[in-house]
């Protein structure tokens, strides 16, 4: 876990309940102009629950994968094509819930790829196999036509990795958020998002393990219970989750990007609260996973959802 910072310390309380809780970890991937979301239950969400929460920042979640399956984790945010991927692979994950059901991903190319066609032979920034970038990619090539080896993929982590590796020319297209597209040069131009190619994707889902369910059910879901409430919060509140943001990762004054993300979230209705459990959507997922060959086999999706989690979490919310 060398990667990960702490980023929120636990919340000490001094009644006998919560002395008596365990501490859960979860991880974030590395915050950028939608922190405010992600972190807004540190804001006393968490503390209402009694709950003690540590969040630590990743790369990408196939890291948080492996800490969670390492004991290092409790849970962590991440696309659930990686989940799926590992629970055919035999690891013991459970997805919680989804809370951002919708791509603000999209993908991006230099001048000289005027449209998807024009990426055979080219070098296109991804992240680790199976992760939402390579994911989203792979089934835009596939929509369009173009078989996977007429193109060359370069592994870069992170989105600002990705961002910064376009824009300097090191790749010709990039997966990344939307939210660089106020920021982005004249040289670079957004090809497709990801919620027009890909209705049926989802970006993000709460994902732990049912080791962790098993030793901390009570805290399971008091985090969860946090986290709709913190994200409740959150959609309903733009000013307080964009001062949020700025002070989470720091950015300037005048960057439009968190205001421009929560806007684009609020609007698609990319984000949502409730952390629903679309079944429809995660099956879509496993097809995709098989057809592109990044699962040997299929698995019982209802054996890798926890709705009993999220269940008993709407009740300590409401």
């Amino acid at each position: 876990m060398g990667k990960c910072c702490v980023v929120a310390l636990a919340i000490a309380l001094g009644t006998t309940p919560a002395a008596a809780q365990k501490v859960w970890r979860h991880a974030i991937i590395e915050a950028k102009s939608d922190a405010g979301f992600a972190m807004m239950v540190t804001r006393g969400f968490a503390e209402k629950q009694a709950l003690k929460l540590e969040i630590m920042q990743i790369k990408a979640d196939q890291i948080g994968l492996k800490a969670l399956l390492a004991g290092e984790l409790d849970s962590y945010e991440g696309g659930p094509g990686g989940a799926i991927v590992a629970a055919a692979r035999g690891a013991d994950v459970k997805i919680l819930g989804c809370h951002w059901p919708g791509l603000v991903h999209g993908l991006f190319a230099r001048e000289g790829v005027a449209k998807i066609d024009d990426l055979r032979g080219k070098n296109i920034a991804i992240s680790a196999p199976g992760a939402l970038p390579d994911l989203l990619i792979r089934a835009v090539l596939e929509k369009q036509g173009i078989p996977v080896a007429d193109v060359k993929f370069a592994n870069m982590g992170s989105d600002t990795d990705r961002y910064k590796a376009l824009t300097v020319g090191v790749v010709d297209a990039a997966i990344v958020s939307t939210e660089y597209l106020p920021i982005a040069p004249k040289t670079v131009k957004l090809l497709a998002t990801g919620r027009e190619a890909l209705p049926n994707f989802m970006r993000v889902c709460m994902i732990s393990s049912g080791k962790a369910l098993a030793e901390k059910p009570d805290e399971a879901a008091r985090f969860l219970a946090a986290e709709i409430a913190a994200l409740r919060y959150a959609a309903t509140n733009r000013e307080e989750e964009i001062k949020l943001t700025f002070e989470i990762t720091k950015a300037k004054p005048d960057d439009p990007r968190p205001g421009f993300i929560f806007d684009e979230a609020v609007r698609h209705k990319d984000i949502d609260p409730e952390l629903g459990l679309p079944m429809e959507k995660l099956a879509w997922t496993q097809e995709m996973l098989l057809k592109n060959g990044s699962m040997p086999k299929p698995v019982d999706l209802k054996k890798i959802v926890a709705p009993e989690v999220r269940a008993k979490a709407l009740e300590l919310v409401e």
